[in-house]
C-alpha cells in the first residue's frame, strides 16, 4: 500500500506538478494539482480533470493530467467538493449539482492563468465524474470540448440500479431507506456510511454496509467487484484518501441523485462529446445511450478488448492519441507553439 502523499502513477519527464487550491462558488476550497509541460510555449490549451467517483487525484485523473501535459496541454487534476484534500465540512458526501460546479470552478482557475488561452479550455473526465463534466458543458459555455473515458451516468446508477435492475418498487424502498437514516443521522448528529449504489437482497430488502468495495476478494466475487478490487484495493490505485480503496460515501448520498438527473438537458449542450468505453466494459451502455441521445454533438469510441476499470491505467489501452486530436481540433490554435 502507498503512503497519503504518494501518486499511483510516474510523473513524466518535462512536466512540473504543483498543489493548487481555489475555491468553486459555494465557497469550497478545491485541492488541486496543476501539471505544466516544459515543452510548449505561448499560451496553452487547457484541460480539467476529475474522476473517478470515489477517486482522488492522486490516482486516475492525475494520471491523464500527466500524460496530457506530456503532449503539450495546461491540465489541473482536482478532487471534487467534500473529498480527498478538497474542503467541505461534511466528508465524503457526493452531490451532482456542486460536482458539476467543481468542473466550472476549476475553468475559473485555469483561464486565470498567464499560460493558459482561456478560449481553449476543455474537460476531461473518468467514470463517474463524466456525468457531471458533460453537465457543466450544457450550462458553462466556456466549456469548448469534453472527453469521457468509462462514462457512468451517476444519476441514473444511483436511481435507478446497476443495469436499470430497479423497479418502481425497488426505488421506493431505496427511497425509503435513505429518507429513513436522515432521522438517525439528524438525532445522532454525525453522518453514517452506506452505499451509494445500493444492493437490494433477493426479497427486494435493502442492503447495508460501510465500504464500497470488501477489505479482502470473497471468491464468488462478481466480476465488477473484482475489476474494482483490483484497482482500488491493491498497489496498483490504492490510495489513503480514496473512498473507494478504504470506505463508502454518506448513506444518504442517493437523495440529491434520485432527485436530480444529470442529463436532463443533453440536448442543450454547447461543445463537442468524446465518449470513449471499453468494449467489454458493464458501463458501456451509458456511453452508447449519451451517443444515440445527441448523435450531432457526440463521437463514440468503443476499445476492443477493455473493460471498465483499464481505461483508468492501462496506457496501452487508453487512445492518448485520439483524445490529444480531439482536443486539438475542437480547442482551436491560437498562437502556441512547441519548442
Amino acid at each position: 500500500m502507498v503512503n497519503a502523499d504518494d501518486y499511483t502513477f510516474a510523473l513524466a519527464d518535462g512536466v512540473t506538478r504543483t498543489s493548487v487550491r481555489y475555491r468553486n462558488r459555494f465557497g469550497i476550497e478545491i485541492a488541486g494539482d496543476l501539471y505544466t509541460p516544459a515543452h510548449v510555449s505561448g499560451k496553452l490549451p487547457a484541460l480539467a480533470v476529475s474522476g473517478p467517483f470515489g477517486a482522488v487525484k492522486e490516482q486516475s485523473s492525475g494520471l491523464y493530467a500527466n500524460e496530457f501535459a506530456r503532449r503539450g496541454f495546461i491540465t489541473v487534476a482536482f478532487d471534487p467538493s467534500f473529498t480527498g484534500e478538497s474542503g467541505g465540512g461534511v466528508r465524503d458526501v457526493a452531490s451532482p449539482e456542486v460536482f458539476t460546479e467543481d468542473f466550472s470552478a476549476s475553468v475559473d482557475f485555469l483561464g486565470q492563468r498567464a499560460n493558459v488561452d482561456r478560449d481553449r479550455i476543455g474537460l476531461q473526465a473518468i467514470c463517474g465524474l463524466s456525468g457531471m463534466a458533460i453537465t457543466a458543458a450544457t450550462s458553462d459555455s466556456r466549456i469548448k470540448a469534453v472527453a469521457t473515458t468509462s462514462m457512468y451516468d451517476m444519476s441514473r446508477s444511483i436511481s435507478c440500479g446497476l443495469g436499470d435492475s430497479y423497479t418502481p418498487e425497488n426505488r421506493l424502498s431505496v427511497i425509503d431507506y435513505y429518507s429513513r437514516q436522515r432521522w438517525i443521522d439528524a438525532e445522532n448528529g454525525t453522518y453514517a456510511r452506506g452505499f451509494h449504489e445500493v444492493p437490494l437482497g433477493t426479497d427486494g430488502s435493502v442492503v447495508t454496509g460501510d465500504r464500497v468495495l470488501p477489505e479482502t476478494l470473497p471468491a464468488d466475487a462478481d466480476a465488477v467487484t473484482s475489476g474494482f478490487f483490483d484497482y482500488y484495493r491493491t498497489e496498483r490505485g490504492y490510495h489513503t484518501r480514496s473512498i473507494n480503496s478504504n470506505t463508502a460515501w454518506t448513506a444518504t448520498t442517493p437523495a440529491s441523485f434520485f432527485a436530480f438527473p444529470l442529463m436532463a438537458h443533453l440536448n442543450e449542450i454547447m461543445a463537442p462529446v468524446l465518449l470513449v468505453s471499453g468494449s467489454e466494459a458493464h458501463s458501456l451502455h451509458y456511453s452508447q445511450d449519451v451517443h444515440r441521445e445527441a448523435p450531432g454533438k457526440t463521437e463514440l469510441v468503443v476499445v476492443p478488448h477493455a473493460d471498465h476499470v483499464d481505461l483508468y491505467d492501462r496506457t496501452e489501452l487508453i487512445p492518448f492519441d485520439q483524445l490529444e486530436r480531439f482536443f486539438l481540433t475542437n480547442l482551436e490554435s491560437s498562437g502556441s507553439s512547441r519548442v
